[in-house]
């Protein structure tokens, strides 16, 4: 397949180019710098790129990791999401051949705080900040949906050794593993490479379409989560960071790591997708941190 690839240099974007390359594909990459083969700026897309394309996979958006939101900052999560593929929708259906799949980046967090209700892909969108954006983002694919086959693929915390995980390996390394809040809100995760698998077969299956929930078959509480990175790291797990200090230090940001989502991967395991990780150890221990 010949796939534009907007977002390729983070680190889903960077595992996913190289994963392309090596099973045959030709990868051009939409870039905000010098540094793609094709150059946009995030609002408009120019047609020699879409036309070339036999799919389309776009992960751009700004950091979530990155603190303080503050007004500004939480306009940025939103526009660089919206704006840019609300850009590749007009792109797409104006295209004389258009691409036969878009999967376009997109995020659990529309499910809001659920407590420890099960989540597939035909849960109902949920309240907040990150529920609103994740609203808004897929929303901007929708001019689409008559044109091309769109996938919004919905991700968790991906288990890899940078993005949302590096902060919480810091710290347990350092011998300050600890419980966050209640430590029984459930996190979406996957590894970073199921995460890549799945994008692929996302690509390759016709089937899937819509929402598509990108986790790890087994659900996992934040305690969970945070024990097995300090198993990992062969480092101890004894502190607590109560909810409050979270807030405190955080703000509207502590939703990504206080807010519940029991998310299930319904449509990709139906379709028959393989999980290679099918825990948080597995995930972690392939990737060598100790």
């Amino acid at each position: 397949m010949k796939i534009l690839l907007a977002g390729a240099s983070g680190m889903i974007g960077t595992a996913l180019k190289g994963e392309l390359s090596r099973r045959g594909d030709a990868v051009r990459v939409l870039a905000r710098d010098d540094s793609g083969d094709y150059r946009w700026d995030g609002r408009a897309v120019e047609p020699a790129p879409v036309e070339w394309a036999d799919a389309v996979v776009s992960l751009s958006g700004a950091s979530l990791t990155k603190l303080p939101w503050t007004s500004a900052y939480r306009r940025l999560i939103l526009t660089s999401r919206v704006d840019a593929t609300a850009a590749l929708a007009r792109a797409i259906t104006g295209a004389p051949s258009p691409p036969r799949v878009w999967v376009s980046g997109s995020a659990v967090g529309i499910y809001g705080d659920r407590g420890d209700a099960e989540l597939d892909e035909s849960a109902t969108g949920g309240t907040g900040f990150l529920a609103d954006v994740v609203r808004a983002w897929e929303g901007a694919t929708a001019a689409a949906q008559g044109t091309t086959r769109v996938v919004n693929a919905r991700t968790g915390i991906v288990l890899g050794a940078a993005g949302a995980l590096a902060p919480l390996v810091r710290t347990t390394r350092l011998g300050l593993g600890a419980r966050i809040g209640p430590g029984t809100q459930w996190w979406g995760w996957v590894s970073l490479e199921d995460e890549v698998r799945a994008i692929t077969f996302a690509l390759d299956h016709e089937e899937l379409a819509g929402p598509v929930n990108l986790v790890g078959p087994v659900p996992a509480t934040a305690s969970t989560i945070t024990r097995a990175v300090a198993a990992a790291l062969r480092r101890p797990h004894r502190l607590v960071i109560p909810a409050w200090a979270i807030r405190l230090a955080m703000g509207a940001a502590s939703e990504l790591l206080l807010d519940s989502q029991r998310v299930r991967s319904g449509k990709l395991l139906a379709a028959g997708y393989e999980f290679r990780h099918q825990t948080p150890d597995s995930a972690l221990a392939a990737l060598g941190l100790a």
